[in-house]
């Protein structure tokens, strides 16, 4: 296999790993909520953030990681409570909903420009060793990133397959009304959403810092990713945003390589979601959690 192509793999690896893990969260929140949460991008970027914040205060990365996480679930829940709550029940329309959520996500971009400034930052970490692999190089952060999404995922796996709470979820989200009747405390199972979703973006977000600098706009720059992957893998499938995220990840670092260059990122994921919904207008599985 050509070293470049090879190289652009494991970078789109890498990058599918934290694609997957937000794509996750937010295709949760639409098959449980049906809200498609533009501000879904910048909750990722303030879990960077917070982990930044953290981190350069001397605390160990991984605990940098999990407390960001934390800060991650107070700031969804809280905007859970005096927006979308509200939204409900007054049963606003999904336009209204997303009019919201983008106004939600300029409201954390511009709030976060304004405490940490515009500029690129890093962690405070010692520079990555990158190991030669059959001519390819790779970081140890690139493998910790793949080895730290493969981890949430069977945590996520086991949570929904084998927990009363993630069988709840997989009900409400089937039938919303028919869970409720059956005695499902729905309100619980919209909580414990949020705490998932959350989670994995804040961690998506702190792993997006790993391997990158720490930007306010890297969120925004993934929110088209992240719904081509939903929307490949089937609106409210958590394991086939998982496959549509790596699949736009490897995408997109293979096309950097071609003729059309870095600057048309976003548009190969925008054109691979167009040419796979021409085939299969439902994505690539069935979308139901």
């Amino acid at each position: 296999m050509n070293t470049l192509l090879a190289q652009s793999i494991v970078n789109g690896i890498a990058l599918g790993s934290i694609i997957a893990l937000a794509a996750v969260g937010l295709t949760l929140t639409y098959g449980i909520l049906r809200l498609s949460n533009f501000a879904h991008g910048d909750f990722l970027t303030l879990g960077a953030y917070l982990t930044l914040l953290v981190n350069t205060s001397g605390v160990n990365i991984w605990l940098s990681m999990a407390i960001a996480a934390i800060g991650t679930v107070a700031a969804m829940l809280l905007s859970e409570k005096l927006l979308w709550s509200y939204m409900r029940s007054i049963r606003a329309t999904s336009t209204t909903f997303i009019i919201i959520s983008i106004g939600l996500a300029l409201f954390l971009r511009n709030g976060i420009i304004l405490i940490w400034g515009g500029s690129n930052k890093t962690y405070d970490l010692p520079v990555p060793i990158a190991m030669d692999i059959l001519g390819v190089k790779v970081e140890q952060n690139k493998l910790l990133v793949l080895f730290l999404a493969v981890v949430a995922i069977v945590v996520l796996h086991y949570i929904l397959q084998n927990t009363k709470i993630g069988k709840a979820m997989r009900a409400v989200a089937d039938d919303l009304d028919l869970a409720r009747v059956s005695g499902i405390n729905v309100d619980q199972v919209i909580l414990w959403t949020w705490v998932i979703a959350a989670s994995l973006t804040s961690l998506g977000g702190s792993m997006y810092g790993l391997i990158g600098a720490v930007r306010p706009n890297m969120g925004w720059y993934l929110i088209l990713p992240l719904f081509a992957s939903v929307i490949l893998g089937g609106i409210g499938n958590p394991y086939g945003a998982i496959a549509g995220a790596f699949l736009i990840g490897i995408a997109q670092e293979i096309s950097a390589i071609t003729p059309l260059g870095s600057q048309y990122k976003q548009g190969v994921a925008l054109l691979i979601m167009i040419l796979v919904l021409l085939v299969r207008p439902k994505g690539l599985f069935k979308g139901t959690i």
